[in-house]
């Protein structure tokens, strides 16, 4: 009993702690980036299309490199790229400030987006590793650093950019040096780890047939297209559809995009561990389809009914993405930068898609539209009933039918 007890491993809080905060501070910049949108596009006088085209920009490049990243890690862990993530988001920041032309807004978009592919691979990675076994609320104390970071970036965006201009978004880069520091004593752990780690190798397998596992990550990826089509009609045109719906001002709307990601915040925190208690399939199944009666109604209710729809929206749609990371990670075991890569590399790459196509049908159809038509995104829940129970010290049950 004594020796189980001392193997038991041990949640390492001050760890998930400081790449919590690195999340907030990472992904408040990327959000500070989107929250800007009205400015730039009133400045550079873009079309929606131009608005979709910088979040693509940012996105993409996210999302091509993150699996690639996750796949090198994998084989040979590198504690220190997470300090180099954050300087090239810190250089992204400083181009973006003194951008004068459309174009040099989308090499700071890439400069933050390969910042972030470097970051989120392995620091998912760090999450795992100081999780104590208990992998899920890991997940979502490491993600809501990031959600809290997104509805950070339009307060910001509202209280400091507006009134000073573009050239103070150089202020915010402070952040990212702030970042840096952390995630090198963050690094310093996880070299450390590595090393304790090589003394003892351990057998992993996957607990399901090949086949059945290339399925699950199909449906799996089927729900991540529904899930990040719709966040990104939220976090790219939520504002624009407010002002143009609604009739009121670019701070107003910021506030209402701040109460729908601090809402996603607060169902990341809970989709993780509620994971670890009922299953990850259950919180799955729940999160996405749970919602398509709100976001049916949506675009038919007024300002302040749309409010609360919004945030009801994101709170029940956020838990998902926990859930499903860690999901993955136990349906591949012994792959968690490659996983964590391209779950990661998929929001980013979704999203980026999403904000592209998204604004093309914002410049065709109306805004509102768009919205009527996202509206049945969430109805792609519905293959979540494929998926296999992965309950921990279970046999993998088959899907229902």
């Amino acid at each position: 009993m004594n020796n189980q007890a001392i193997a038991q491993p041990t949640t390492a809080w001050r760890i998930l702690g400081a790449i919590s905060v690195s999340h907030f501070l990472n992904d408040t910049m990327q959000s500070l980036l989107l929250a800007l949108y009205p400015l730039f596009k009133g400045e550079f006088h873009l079309s929606f299309v131009q608005v979709g085209l910088i979040t693509m920009t940012f996105q993409l490049t996210g999302s091509v490199l993150q699996p690639l990243v996750g796949r090198v890690t994998d084989k040979k862990p590198m504690p220190w790229s997470l300090a180099f993530g954050m300087l090239l988001t810190f250089s992204g920041l400083i181009t973006l400030s003194q951008a004068g032309s459309f174009h040099m807004i989308l090499v700071a978009a890439a400069l933050v987006g390969t910042g972030s592919s470097i970051f989120h691979p392995e620091s998912s990675r760090v999450a795992r590793m100081a999780s104590g076994g208990r992998h899920g609320l890991a997940q979502s104390i490491f993600q809501v650093g990031g959600n809290a970071g997104s509805a950070t970036g339009p307060l910001l965006a509202a209280w400091l950019v507006l009134p000073a201009g573009q050239h103070s978004i150089a202020w915010v880069s402070v952040a990212a040096l702030a970042g840096m520091m952390l995630l090198i004593a963050v690094g310093r752990w996880y070299a450390h780890q590595h090393r304790q780690a090589k003394k003892t190798p351990s057998h992993v397998s996957n607990p399901l047939p090949d086949r059945q596992v290339k399925w699950t990550i199909a449906i799996l990826v089927a729900l991540m297209f529904s899930k990040f089509f719709y966040l990104s009609s939220i976090n790219n045109y939520l504002m624009f559809y407010l002002i143009h719906q609604f009739s009121i001002d670019q701070k107003t709307a910021q506030y209402h995009l701040f109460a729908f990601l601090a809402a996603v915040a607060l169902g990341t925190v809970l989709g993780g561990p509620i994971g670890d208690k009922i299953g990850r399939r259950k919180v799955i199944w729940v999160s996405i389809l749970g919602i398509a009666p709100f976001t049916l109604a949506l675009p038919w209710v007024g300002l302040q009914a749309s409010l609360w729809l919004s945030m009801i929206i994101g709170f029940m749609l956020a838990s998902a993405f926990p859930a499903m990371v860690v999901y993955a990670q136990e349906l591949i075991p012994g792959r968690v930068g490659t996983i964590s890569g391209l779950f990661f590399g998929l929001a980013f790459g979704l999203g980026g898609i999403g904000a592209a196509l998204l604004g093309k049908v914002a410049d065709s159809a109306g805004i509102v539209t768009l919205y009527q038509w996202c509206a049945y995104l969430p109805l792609i829940g519905l293959l979540a009933v494929f998926l296999p129970d992965l309950q921990p010290g279970k046999p993998p049950s088959k899907p229902a039918r």
